[in-house]
Parts: C-alpha cells; structure tokens; sequence
C-alpha cells in the first residue's frame, strides 16, 4: 500500500477575484459554490472516491480528528480541528493553509497517515505531538514516520516582533529567526523540525517555497482576504 501527498497550487479552479482560482477553504470569503467546484475537482483528480477527502474547521489549536472512513460532502468540515489521523485506505486527510505549515504524517509499516495544520499559535501549543499520538493510538511508531513539511512563510519572511519571537521560541525551540531585514523573525518549519526530532522522528523531509515569495501559492500576509491551498495525504490501496 502507497502513501500519497498532494500540495495544491493556485493554479485550476473556478474562484475568482481575490481568491482565483482553485480556493479550497470555506471559511475565507469565498462563493461557496465556487470553492465546492474546486473541491470536486480535488477530489476526482486525486482518484478517491465521493466523499474522499476530509476537511477541517482548523482554529489554530491542538484538537485532533480520528476518522474511519469517507464523509458526506455535504457535511461541514470537521469543527474545531487542526489534525486529523487515518488507517483507512483511500481517505484522503487534507489541512489548508496560506503562510502556516503544512505537515504530512505517515508510517507505511502500520499503515496509519496524519495531516496537521500547524501555524504559530497552534505549533507552540504543540498540534504536531497531540497529532503523533493519536497516530501511535492507531498503531504507529514515532521512530517509523516520514513527515512533510509543506510550504509556509519563510523565517527570512516572517516578521515578528521581539517579545513574540521570544515567546514561542520557548515553547517551540528552533522557531527563531531574523529576516532579511535584520529584523526579529520566526521560522516554524525550523522549530517543527526540531519538535519531530526530540519525538524520535528521523525522516522528515521539507517543501522549502515560501509562500509570501511565491505568487503560484496563497499567502495571507502578502494579501487578504485570499485563499487556501491544501495538503493531502492518503492511503492508496491501488496496486503498483
């Protein structure tokens, strides 16, 4: 059985105006039919089933979703959630995002897949350890996961001011950064790195485009309102 990871561009979709075009997130301004077209398409272009791929109502917290098998497209995106684990084939996990990261979880061994979205709040919470535990519920091993990092705001990008810098450097350690500017800054992929780490997680691979640079990806601190782009992740019990 093979793991599965999508990132979405922009690029593709029905949405127009600020969020052209292929917006995935119901929660920014969007048409809502707009956004369930370009659900549609990611979901038939993914090859999973109606249904196939589940979304959250992310808040920038720690809450987790364990889920067991598709839901009903017409249902509202999982409320409260910022994670969500799976060890059922062909559900696809995705987290939306335009500057937070992106984290793609798997053990191929035990067959479990997780998605987080884990942006400044939520990451010195600690959204990427609630997520590896309900992953370990499920029968995965810290020391056996290949993690994503998806594009975000880069550490070179994103200003902060002192104090805040300070504050979650102390909850996530590695997070700290200056900018180009010389200015005081985070990178949260950095300080997550380091998190999966100290977790016993060796394979972790990460997407380095920053999303304020790169105008193919939404970015909320280069414009908003904007949309989100998704990533996914899937067990795909498809031969080959």
């Amino acid at each position: 059985m093979r793991i599965r990871r999508v990132v979405t561009t922009r690029a593709g979709g029905r949405s127009r105006g600020a969020f052209t075009s292929f917006n995935l997130s119901l929660g920014v301004g969007d048409e809502p039919e707009a956004v369930a077209v370009n659900r549609r398409r990611l979901v038939g272009e993914l090859g999973l089933a109606r249904g196939g791929v589940v979304f959250l109502q992310q808040v920038h917290g720690t809450g987790v979703a364990t889920v067991r098998g598709p839901v009903d497209p017409a249902d509202p995106d999982l409320p409260e959630t910022d994670a969500v684990v799976t060890a059922t084939p062909g559900v696809g996990l995705a987290v939306l995002t335009a500057d937070c990261v992106p984290v793609l979880l798997a053990d191929p061994g035990a067959r479990v897949v997780g998605a987080a979205h884990a942006g400044r709040v939520g990451a010195a919470a600690g959204v990427l350890p609630a997520t590896v535990a309900a992953m370990t519920a499920l029968g995965a091993r810290p020391a056996a996961l290949e993690v994503l990092l998806g594009p975000a705001v880069c550490g070179a990008c994103y200003e902060v001011p002192a104090a805040m810098r300070d504050e979650v450097e102390q909850a996530l350690p590695g997070s700290a950064s200056r900018t180009r500017r010389g200015t005081p800054g985070l990178d949260i992929r950095a300080g997550l790195y380091r998190q999966l780490a100290a977790l016993g997680v060796a394979r972790i691979g990460v997407d380095p485009r920053c999303t304020l640079e790169d105008p193919d990806l939404y970015s909320h601190r280069r414009g908003a309102p904007t949309g989100r782009q998704a990533a996914v992740t899937w067990l795909d019990p498809t031969p080959g």
